[in-house]
């Protein structure tokens, strides 16, 4: 699809402070997020404060283009994709406003990461409870539009649970507080209007909510509109979950916990899946924070993943077919050693004897956690075309129904010829089950079809809930219909018509929406393939350089901050082109023609992989092991193969065929750093940058000082290989190491 026409792009970077991003390239690496789709974005903006999100929405909305609202892109439904305007908060949206300790809450910008929220809150002994496994990448802004969950919901509850008021831009310019209605309107109040229209409507269907939405914590489907039934309804609970769809979310009004003082874990093991699943509505009797599933193809993927594996090796016993991990967690560590204590008599009385591996040390849990966080990434770094894919992945049961629903779903897999994946979140009945499919196949998306169908089927059956965490967005939306009939659809539609009468917002998201087996908006559309490359290096272990670009699953673990290697180029600009992600996206695109005949050595792609330092953090912290550096070394062969080698490269790449023959000009050499106009010719010309040093020409350059010496037999012997930078300017280095080397007896 075209993007915004140059006008109206004219406007756009006139009257706004950020960045407006419009070619295609840039386009394309926000095309994707961690779903099955792609949809190519009008334009990208990344608004520098709250009057540029205005600006953008204020124009959008005049030339009657939509507007969708992105946090780091790591919806798994297709929530942050879409034929719109996209506004990324992430850059700059990104601070935390007000905080009241006594009081417990926090107000935050959209963009604010989750793991920055609480590495602020941690000093205060506080933390937001909603611990999504991304955390360290995951913005509120998403997770409130999602209404994402976590492993200990079964304690603190969902976002719904946890935020308190949302102050969200409306598509008419107006800026409304959504919050608890108490009898004191917060301002901006929410218009009279809009709000005797809800209140109306809840009024009316409330017998209808009752009936059809399921009595389950586990529920994010559709329109929070049961919150318009309660006598004092908190109206920014209408607005979590509702995916960007009726306003674009300005400040969220978030509530804290305490930390828990201590924390235990017992990792469970069992002989089979079913009994994990049929033990799990037994454990969660003894009061858990968390109980969370682990099935036996994410031990063995973790098994071959260097990061985890020591992790795994550890806490794993034999060879089960899953482990459940009980977390117990307060103020008493007594009480919690007792909890895990009462565990392992449990697990007895239930037929396993000494199947439970305690983790009592933080170090320890803390590791573990890592492995089940990754999850999702462990489970997509099956190498091949067919991969575990989402879309039923969330459902949520009963704990009763829990391990006849999964035996049911085993059994739908293997009528359509594949397997499942099964992990996550079994202490509330949710479960993240990925059927293995080949989606650049029309029988995968066949496939996926009947599965969907089916599995809803026993969903209903089990008076279950088809959206337990990760939302709607294309994915699910299309079935609100059948899990909650006509009427409800009715509803949601009429909420958004409220809200958003000219459908600015996220269009084709929960209500009006897209087949969820349309290929044409998939990443692998009809079609899909990649040019003809002669690749220089090996690719095999990928099955091939096309399929190594695509174990980017758009996750997004390369967005992390606080910890490891993985993305130092990004850390610094904040720029998705600068994103281990962002340069696989245009990388996949560049090489299926989808970003023109010549892209794969263009200068566009050159200036998407030149801030990759080669670092290969991605090949050791991404768990799909996607490796850019290779990557990139690939595309420059070719690269250069087009354009040539430029003057700069030669100069470095050949430093050690002429440094040494060039001691006696050294004086010379270094009038570069002396004299100052020397060293802005030298950015001019070759590209060095003026503001930087280049190393020093040395005249003592290192001389061995003893050359083709014969050794005893009886002598030591070690060979020192002295580079060119420590033979040349660091002489120093060399000659320190031979007299080291010396003194030792060599």
């Amino acid at each position: 699809m075209t993007g915004i026409p140059g006008e109206l792009g004219q406007r756009l970077r006139r009257e706004i402070k950020g960045d407006v991003l419009l070619d295609d390239f840039s386009r394309g690496r926000y095309s994707t997020d961690a779903s099955i789709y792609q949809l190519m974005p009008l334009g990208v903006v990344i608004p520098k404060d709250d009057h540029d999100v205005e600006v953008a929405v204020q124009i959008a909305a005049e030339a009657g283009i939509p507007v969708l609202p992105r946090g780091s892109g790591t919806s798994q439904n297709g929530q942050a994709i879409g034929e719109a305007l996209l506004i990324d908060s992430t850059r700059h949206l990104n601070k935390i406003l007000d905080f009241k300790p006594e009081a417990q809450t926090i107000s935050v910008q959209p963009g604010l990461v989750l793991d920055h929220l609480n590495r602020f809150l941690k000093p205060h002994g506080m933390f937001y409870p909603v611990d999504v496994s991304t955390a360290n990448r995951a913005t509120l802004g998403g997770m409130t539009g999602n209404n994402s969950c976590g492993a200990r919901s079964i304690r603190y509850g969902n976002m719904v649970h946890n935020v308190r008021a949302v102050e969200a831009l409306l598509a008419d310019g107006s800026q409304v507080h959504f919050g608890k209605l108490n009898g004191s309107m917060p301002q901006p109040a929410v218009p009279e209007q809009l709000l005797s229209s809800l209140l109306s409507l809840g009024q009316r269907e409330a017998r209808e909510i009752a009936a059809r939405f399921p009595d389950l914590l586990r529920r994010v489907g559709g329109y929070n509109i049961n919150v318009l039934t309660e006598e004092q309804p908190n109206l920014g609970q209408l607005l979590v979950g509702s995916e960007g769809t009726l306003g674009f979310f300005q400040r969220l009004h978030l509530e804290v916990q305490p930390l828990p003082s201590h924390k235990v874990l017992g990792v469970c093991h069992f002989p089979t899946f079913y009994a994990a699943m049929d033990s799990t509505q037994h454990i969660v009797k003894l009061g858990p924070a968390a109980v969370e599933l682990v099935d036996r193809t994410m031990i063995d993927l973790a098994r071959d993943i260097p990061i985890f594996a020591p992790t795994v090796n550890r806490f794993v016993q034999g060879e089960p077919q899953a482990l459940l991990l009980v977390e117990f967690a307060g103020a008493d560590r007594a009480q919690q050693l007792q909890s895990l204590q009462q565990l392992v008599e449990l697990m007895g009385d239930l037929g396993f004897p000494n199947a439970v591996v305690e983790a009592t040390d933080h170090e320890f849990q803390h590791a573990v956690w890592e492995v089940r966080k990754s999850g999702l990434n462990i489970m997509m770094s099956m190498k091949g075309d067919g991969k575990p894919v989402s879309f039923i992945e969330d459902c949520a049961v009963r704990l009763e129904d829990l391990a006849e629903y999964t035996r049911r779903l085993t059994e739908i897999f293997e009528k359509h010829g594949t397997s499942g994946t099964f992990y996550a979140h079994a202490s509330v009945g949710c479960l993240h089950v990925r059927p293995i499919l080949n989606m650049k196949e029309q029988e995968g998306a066949s496939k996926m079809r009947a599965i969907v169908e089916e599995t809803l089927e026993v969903v209903r059956e089990y008076k279950g809930s088809h959206s337990g965490e990760h939302g709607d967005g294309i994915s699910r939306s299309e079935f609100h219909e059948a899990m909650f009939g006509a009427r409800m659809v009715k509803n949601f539609e009429e909420v958004k018509q409220l809200f958003d009468p000219g459908g600015t917002f996220n269009p084709g998201k929960i209500v009006n929406p897209h087949k969820m087996d349309d290929r044409q908006i998939m990443r692998f559309q009809p079609g899909y393939g990649p040019i003809a490359i002669d690749t220089q290096l090996d690719w095999s272990a990928w099955q091939g350089f096309d399929r190594a670009v695509e174990m980017c699953n758009n996750n997004g673990a390369c967005r992390k901050a606080q910890v490891g290697t993985m993305c130092p180029s990004y850390r610094v600009t904040g720029d998705e082109q600068h994103l281990t992600r962002g340069r696989a996206n245009t990388l996949r695109l560049a090489i299926t023609g989808q970003l023109g005949k010549d892209a794969f050595t263009s200068d566009a792609l050159y200036d998407t992989m030149d801030l990759c330092v080669g670092c290969k953090g991605c090949k050791r912290e991404c768990p799909t092991g996607v490796d850019m550096a290779k990557m990139k070394t690939e595309f420059l062969y070719h690269y250069r193969a087009r354009h040539g080698l430029p003057l700069r490269e030669r100069l470095i790449a050949y430093l050690p065929r002429y440094a040494h023959r060039l001691k006696g000009a050294a004086s010379l050499m270094n009038l570069r750093d002396r004299v100052p106009a020397f060293a802005k010719l030298s950015e001019k010309l070759l590209g060095f940058t003026a503001q930087r040093k280049l190393p020093t020409w040395r005249k003592d350059q290192f001389k061995p000082i003893v050359e083709d010496a014969v050794v005893a037999a009886d002598e030591k012997e070690v060979v020192l290989l002295v580079d060119t930078f420590n033979g040349c300017f660091e002489t120093e280095n060399a000659i320190a190491a031979m007299a080291v080397l010396s003194a030792a007896g060599y």
